[in-house]
């Protein structure tokens, strides 16, 4: 277990570290934006060019994986959103935010980092698939789903145009696709500009998850909904035993490419769904409770979810 509680209390002590000194210094949010920026537009994209680029072009065509990771996903997604509308009797946007909350986890920031310490380098492809694909549909059925309760002013062809630039003009989705190219065509850039690539990449977990940290400290739980219990079961339990059973009937997949995505699965709910409430004015202070309550929560959570699989209680695959 000692080598367990190493493996995360530097991930999480990061998190702390940052919540520490949002409580020390008291800056506002708004602060953080260069190092948003930073973080969004140029490290992490770098972290996901220079990971696919050195793959081999065969292995980023794995649709039957983006198949069963993707399918978990949007069923919790479904569950979360399903219930939701039924017990507030048709409230569509709101049953949205809630169905992210239960379905979106925090694969940008704390994915990459942690499937790579945790599994070693081989989990960089299964990472960067998972988030793409994840966040194209992510990207897609907030807009969409607003449109459809009525708080999207937009015109259908103003939305799935916005749909479509969300999507294209993404740095991450950008990196991605750049870095497929590279693989395809076997290119490896000049010496000065890999180091650059390595530094940035090196900076993009330590940054993204003291960022992190900062955006918990400095939005206090005010209000815990109702629906909390079921949104932090969704996800951070349902969740991954549920990507770890279709991805077990799909079958036939590498042991490390079956815990990078139940790992990623477990994560807590993604700071993008606080986001997107503050975007449409839609449930916004109990979208940062359930934030900070997974987020906290994740640490028992996520901790358990690498004993298992670092200790081989967790079969590569359900159904051998």
């Amino acid at each position: 277990m000692a080598d367990i509680v190493g493996l995360v209390l530097p991930f999480f002590g990061m998190i702390l570290l940052g919540a520490i000194a949002a409580r020390i210094t008291r800056q506002p949010l708004e602060a953080l934006g260069w190092m948003n920026t930073f973080i969004v537009y140029i490290a992490l994209p770098a972290l996901f060019f220079q990971l696919i680029a050195r793959t081999p072009i065969e292995q980023l065509t794995e649709w039957r994986y983006i198949f069963g990771v993707v399918l978990s996903t949007y069923l919790v997604f479904s569950l979360m959103f399903v219930g939701s509308v039924i017990v507030s009797r048709g409230d569509i946007a709101e049953s949205t935010i809630k169905g992210l909350a239960a379905a979106y986890g925090n694969i940008g920031y704390m994915g990459p980092g942690l499937a790579l310490l945790a599994l070693g380098p081989e989990a960089a492809v299964p990472v960067a698939l998972i988030f793409c694909f994840e966040n194209v549909l992510h990207f897609a059925i907030a807009p969409t789903m607003m449109a459809l309760a009525g708080d999207e002013k937009a015109s259908p062809g103003e939305v799935a145009l916005g749909v479509v630039k969300r999507i294209a003009l993404h740095p991450f989705i950008i990196a991605t696709a750049v870095g497929v190219l590279a693989a395809w065509l076997k290119y490896e850039p000049p010496v000065p500009v890999a180091r650059l690539l390595e530094y940035l990449a090196q900076a993009a977990a330590p940054c993204a998850l003291f960022v992190m940290g900062v955006t918990l400290a400095l939005q206090p739980l005010r209000r815990v909904p109702r629906e909390l219990g079921a949104i932090v079961t969704l996800k951070l339990v349902v969740h991954p035993i549920l990507c770890y059973v279709v991805l077990s009937l799909i079958g036939n997949f590498s042991e490390v490419w079956v815990f990078s995505a139940v790992l990623l699965a477990g994560l807590p709910t993604a700071t993008n769904v606080f986001v997107i409430a503050q975007q449409y004015g839609v449930w916004v202070q109990r979208a940062s409770a359930s934030l900070l309550l997974t987020t906290v929560l994740s640490v028992v959570s996520v901790t358990g979810l690498l004993y298992l699989i670092r200790n081989g209680i967790l079969p590569p695959d359900l159904f051998p």
